[in-house]
C-alpha cells in the first residue's frame, strides 16, 4: 500500500472526531460540535475537547480553551532550569481541566541519568562547575503547584482521567523516548525499539514524542525519522488518538481507518513530497513515485476531499480509526514562512491543534 500524500487541509471531519489544524488567530476554533454532526440528540457536552502542543522548545504562544491539554515533548530548547520553569509557569496558568505532559529528545535536565552522565559536553555548562538541581526539574513537572494546576506528567506511564464528572473516563500513555537521532536525551537505538514499545499498553490517547515511521515524519532532508518498532505496534494498540511531534516540519494530521486501509501506516503532507506548492496549488512536475499516491486515489476507500477552497477532508466511517496528529507548534519547513518572514511559535499554521472526540 502506498503512501498518501496529503494535500494542506484547515480540518478533519469523521462520525467521531472533528480536528482543526488551523482556524482565525482572531476568533479561535470553532465551538465543540453539537447533534448536527451525528443526526442523534447528543449535546456538546458528551464531546471532549483536546488542544495538542509539542515542541515548543521554551517559548509561549496562545492556547484556545479546551477540557484537556496534552503537550508531547520538547518543553525546552537547551534543557535548562530557566527554560523550563517558563513552560510551567505558562502551563499552570493554562485554563484546562487536565494537562497531560511528557518530555522529549530536548528536555535533557528531565532524563536524570543521560544528564548526570553528559551534562559536561554540554554546551551550556561550559561555564558551571556543577549541573542543574534535577530535583528541581522534578519538583516543577510534579509538585504542588504542577498538581494544582491539573498538570500530569508521565514518563512510560498510563493515566485515567475525566474531563467532566459525569463523563468518559479516558486512558493516556505517554512516553518520551525516540530512536537516536544523534546524542540526545531519551533516546535509544533502533534495535532496542520492539522492546521498547512492546510495553506501550492499550489506551485510548497514545502520546509519544516521535512519530511512527512513515507517518508525519519526513524531514527536510526527506529522510524518514519515525520508529519502525511503533509503527509496527500500532495495530495492537489501535488508539482513538495518538500524538507526537519532533519532526517540526511534518506538522499535520491523519484519520486512520484500521478496517479500510489496513494495518499499512503511510501518510505524508503533499507539499514534502514535491506535489503540492506552498501556496496550495499542485505541483507543476510532481516527484511521484511507486511508493506514492495522492489523497485522490482514496476517494473510494472512504475519504472524500470537501471544499477544495477550505481544504477540508471528511473520513469514512470505519468501525475502528486512529486520528493520527504530529501538533509541533516550531515553525520549520516549506510553511515556516509567510511573506518572507519566519513565523514565530504557535503562529498559523503552526497553532495548537484542537480535535474534539465523541465520548
Amino acid at each position: 500500500m502506498p503512501t498518501i500524500a496529503l494535500p494542506h487541509r484547515t480540518s478533519i471531519t469523521s462520525r467521531s472526531s472533528v480536528v482543526q489544524l488551523e482556524y482565525p488567530p482572531d476568533t479561535g476554533p470553532l465551538p465543540k460540535p453539537g447533534a448536527q454532526m451525528n443526526g442523534d440528540d447528543v449535546p456538546p457536552r458528551q464531546w471532549t475537547r483536546f488542544v495538542l502542543l509539542s515542541d515548543t522548545h521554551g517559548r509561549t504562544c496562545n492556547v484556545p480553551d479546551g477540557d484537556v491539554l496534552l503537550h508531547t515533548g520538547d518543553l525546552t530548547d537547551r534543557g535548562t532550569l530557566k527554560e523550563l520553569e517558563k513552560t510551567m509557569e505558562w502551563l499552570c496558568g493554562l485554563p484546562h481541566r487536565v494537562k497531560i505532559v511528557i518530555a522529549g529528545n530536548h528536555d535533557s535536565n528531565i532524563h536524570r541519568e543521560w544528564y548526570e552522565a553528559n551534562w559536561k559536553e554540554l554546551f551550556i555548562h561550559r561555564s558551571n562547575d556543577a549541573p542543574e538541581s534535577v530535583e528541581a526539574v522534578l519538583e516543577l513537572l510534579g509538585g504542588s503547584r504542577a498538581t494544582a494546576a491539573n498538570i500530569v506528567y508521565l514518563q512510560d506511564e498510563l493515566y485515567k482521567f475525566k474531563a467532566r464528572d459525569e463523563g468518559k473516563e479516558w486512558s493516556v500513555y505517554g512516553s518520551p523516548w525516540t530512536p537516536y537521532w544523534g546524542d540526545w536525551a531519551f533516546g535509544y537505538e533502533k534495535e532496542d525499539g520492539p522492546d521498547v514499545v512492546a510495553k506501550f499498553p492499550e489506551a485510548d490517547i497514545l502520546c509519544t514524542h516521535g512519530p511512527p515511521l512513515n507517518v508525519f515524519d519526513q524531514t527536510i532532508n526527506k529522510d524518514l525519522a519515525g520508529c519502525a518498532a511503533l509503527a509496527a505496534e500500532l495495530p495492537r494498540l489501535k488508539p482513538k488518538l495518538h500524538v507526537f511531534g519532533h519532526i517540526h516540519e511534518a506538522r499535520g494530521a491523519y484519520v486512520h481507518r484500521w478496517e479500510q486501509d489496513s494495518d499499512h501506516l503511510g501518510a505524508q503532507n503533499a507539499i514534502q513530497l514535491g506535489v503540492e506548492r506552498a501556496d496550495g496549488k499542485t505541483a507543476v512536475t510532481p516527484r511521484a513515485t511507486d511508493h506514492m499516491e495522492t489523497d485522490d486515489s482514496y476517494r473510494d476507500d472512504g475519504v472524500i476531499l470537501l471544499d477544495p477552497e477550505s481544504r477540508q477532508e471528511t473520513a469514512g466511517e470505519g468501525a475502528k480509526e486512529t486520528i493520527f496528529v504530529n501538533a509541533a507548534n516550531m515553525p520549520m519547513g516549506p510553511n515556516a514562512r509567510r511573506m518572507g518572514v519566519r513565523l514565530k511559535m504557535g503562529d498559523q499554521p503552526f497553532q495548537p491543534i484542537v480535535v474534539d472526540l465523541l465520548e
